[in-house]
């Protein structure tokens, strides 16, 4: 007679239901549609101010779509604000698979660029890992870096092919930094466009998107554009850095100084989370302090529409209730 054997099921899988957590403020994308026209027109008339200087200004708050705008389509003399674009080429190459961030580039003679930045005192035939390059380029402004990097990326006419296809058409290399004539070409919008690009994760990956606020984060330079808003919105006290971190505002900006242009652009993140993109740019008489001081004024200027939403009301929490066991007498 057969044994039976007894047969035992398996224990039933328990089912972890997953948590669905929300996915916080969405990214957003560059797509100006609501213009403001009160500041639009107040940037004008500080630029009627100075007839003899030519002035340019963008701003778009990128989760609500407004925006405003004076001559903010005229390509103007670059100078280093040129450096944030080109940044972001650099970095597209790295999403290519076609540089590392630790490529040592060689310095030439051809890329040895005068003024800003420490690298040009190096012997020619000194590499520098490409991290370094990308960091001096914007910390201190350095024109030997930003010499490098175009020629990585290929050259004048392959950096500039790279703008045309990011939309950026006033932005244009034709000469290796310092170019101290301003034949190097942007506008305010352009500028601002190449910030949001980034942050909407639209030209970069998450990793470079992550190494392109590293290394603009480095900027030593806040006398423009975080000034200027800095003094728009009030009560200023310290640095502006640290003045606007104490009321919850981040800058993350590239100037342009060549004496006859200046310019200053950047991504400005709010108290709320929500982030603009905002764009400067003058030409006038060579060391003119009444350029510097319209591009802080444009800034301030905007301040007011750069208030973060009030946090909504949360709901009262219940009453503790008592658990504990009381004493027996």
């Amino acid at each position: 007679m057969s044994e039976l054997i007894q047969q035992t099921a398996p224990p039933a899988k328990t089912v972890v239901q997953a948590t669905v957590r929300p996915r916080g403020i969405p990214l957003a994308a560059f797509n100006p549609r609501k213009n403001i026209s009160a500041l639009s027109e107040r940037w004008s008339a500080l630029a009627a101010n100075q007839p003899d200087l030519k002035a340019s200004a963008f701003m778009h708050l990128l989760d609500t779509g407004f925006y405003a705008d004076f001559n903010a389509d005229q390509p103007m003399a670059a100078a280093s604000s040129i450096k944030t674009p080109i940044l972001l080429c650099a970095l597209q190459l790295i999403d290519d698979g076609t540089l590392h961030w630790n490529e040592p580039l060689t310095l030439t003679k051809e890329l040895v660029g005068g003024g800003a930045g420490w690298m040009s005192t190096r012997a020619v035939g000194s590499r520098f890992p490409t991290y370094e390059v990308a960091t001096e380029m914007i910390r201190v402004s350095d024109n030997s870096a930003t010499n490098l990097l175009i020629g990585r990326v290929g050259g004048k006419d392959a950096i500039n092919m790279r703008f045309v296809e990011l939309g950026l058409n006033a932005t244009e290399v034709n000469n290796w930094l310092p170019d101290l004539d301003g034949t190097n070409t942007t506008s305010a919008k352009d500028l601002s466009r190449s910030i949001a690009l980034v942050d909407s994760g639209d030209a970069l990956s998450p990793r470079t998107r992550d190494l392109f606020r590293e290394v603009m984060a480095t900027s030593v330079t806040n006398t423009l554009l975080p000034t200027g808003l800095m003094r728009g919105l009030g009560g200023a006290q310290g640095t502006p850095d640290d003045s606007l971190g104490r009321k919850g505002y981040r800058v993350l900006n590239k100037t342009g100084d060549i004496g006859i242009a200046y310019a200053d652009a950047g991504l400005i993140e709010l108290p709320d989370g929500t982030r603009a993109v905002a764009g400067f740019m003058v030409e006038g008489p060579f060391n003119d302090p009444r350029s510097t001081e319209l591009i802080r004024q444009m800034a301030a200027a905007m301040a007011s529409y750069l208030k973060p939403q009030p946090a909504p009301p949360q709901p009262a929490a219940a009453p503790l209730t008592d658990t504990t066991t009381p004493l027996e007498p």
